[in-house]
């Protein structure tokens, strides 16, 4: 592998795909021990589809009022 004349350099497919590296993945160069090593930038957001549905059939209906009371001893 060669970096071009602009510091461009190609990941291979293989590599791309078994690190989910698709279009417009956010990577860091960082130095580690004399090494450069290139990682997936941490996210800041949880994306919305990662918890799409986790409440799914919790959902009573009812109000959290009587709950509420029961924890202040009401």
């Amino acid at each position: 592998m060669k970096i071009s004349e602009r510091g461009q350099i190609t990941l291979p497919k293989r590599i791309r795909t078994r690190y989910g590296l698709k279009p417009n993945t956010e990577v860091e160069i960082v130095e580690i021990n004399q090494q450069i090593v290139l990682r997936k930038k941490p996210s800041r957001e949880l994306p919305l589809e990662a918890v799409r549905g986790v409440l799914r059939g919790h959902a009573t209906g009812h109000s959290t009022d009587p709950i509420i009371e029961k924890l202040r001893g009401r």
